[in-house]
C-alpha cells in the first residue's frame, strides 16, 4: 500500500469441503476450547494457530471453520467472548503507539517518521470501515485516543 514492492505470491491453501478424517474432534469441544484460549487472553488468529498446533484433547485441528461451520470470530461472538477492539484495528493502534514512542525520543529518525504516518493513514482508513460497528460513531484517532483504547 505504502511502498513501490509488488506484492508476493505465496501458496494457497488446499481446496476442500470437510475436514480431514485424522481430525475427528467434537464441534462442542472445538468451540470450549476456543472460548477458554479467548479467556486467557489471546487474539483469533492466535487461538486458530494453537488449535492447529496444539489441538483439542491432543488432536490437531487444521481449520476450524471446516470442522465447526463457523469463524473463530462467530464462535468467540456467540459465547459473548469476542475483544474489544477487532484484531487488525488493535496491531495498528500498538504500532502507531510504538512508532510515536520512539519518534519522540529520537527526531531525527525520518525513516520512521514517514512510517509513524503510513501507520495513522492506514488506522484512519480502518476506523472509516470500522466506526458505527465495532467503533463509536464519533470516534476520531488521536495518539491519546490510541493509548485509552489499549488500556
Amino acid at each position: 500500500m505504502h511502498t513501490r514492492r509488488r506484492g508476493s505470491s505465496g501458496s494457497d491453501r488446499p481446496a476442500a469441503d470437510e475436514p480431514p478424517e485424522w481430525s475427528d474432534v467434537d464441534e462442542d469441544a472445538i468451540e470450549d476450547r476456543v472460548v477458554e484460549l479467548a479467556e486467557q487472553g489471546h487474539d483469533p488468529s492466535q487461538i486458530g494457530l494453537k488449535l492447529r498446533d496444539e489441538g483439542v484433547q491432543g488432536t490437531p485441528i487444521p481449520d476450524v471453520k471446516l470442522a465447526t461451520g463457523k469463524k473463530v470470530t462467530e464462535i468467540l461472538e456467540e459465547n459473548d467472548a469476542e475483544p474489544d477492539l477487532p484484531e487488525d484495528f488493535r496491531n495498528l493502534l500498538e504500532q502507531a503507539v510504538r512508532l510515536r514512542e520512539h519518534v519522540q525520543e529520537n527526531g531525527q529518525d525520518h525513516q520512521n517518521k514517514r512510517a509513524l504516518q503510513n501507520t495513522e493513514s492506514k488506522i484512519r482508513r480502518l476506523a472509516d470501515y470500522y466506526r458505527g460497528d465495532e467503533l463509536d460513531e464519533d470516534f476520531k484517532y488521536s495518539y491519546e485516543n490510541a493509548v485509552e483504547l489499549l488500556e
